[in-house]
């Protein structure tokens, strides 16, 4: 099953999150199928960039997004 869920980056203390596509079974900063946006909670104006064309996609084709996703997705 694929999942759409968040993929940690950067240091410690200063994170920020890929939006990505990924086997349920993977690890949470494991091989991505594809990137399809990012996440930036430190930043000023909190930074949220997705592909919506690619999201549809994925969702049209078994994709299950990860209720954080879900969340950022509804609210932006």
């Amino acid at each position: 099953m694929l999942k759409i869920r968040l993929s940690q980056v950067g240091k410690k203390h200063e994170r920020s999150f890929r939006i990505v596509i990924v086997e349920s079974r993977s690890k949470r900063d494991g091989k991505a199928i594809e990137r399809i946006g990012y996440y930036n909670p430190k930043a000023k104006d909190k930074q949220f960039k997705i592909d919506r064309k690619r999201l549809n996609y994925w969702i049209k084709n078994g994709g299950q997004m990860t209720e954080t996703v879900r969340k950022l997705v509804e609210n932006n």
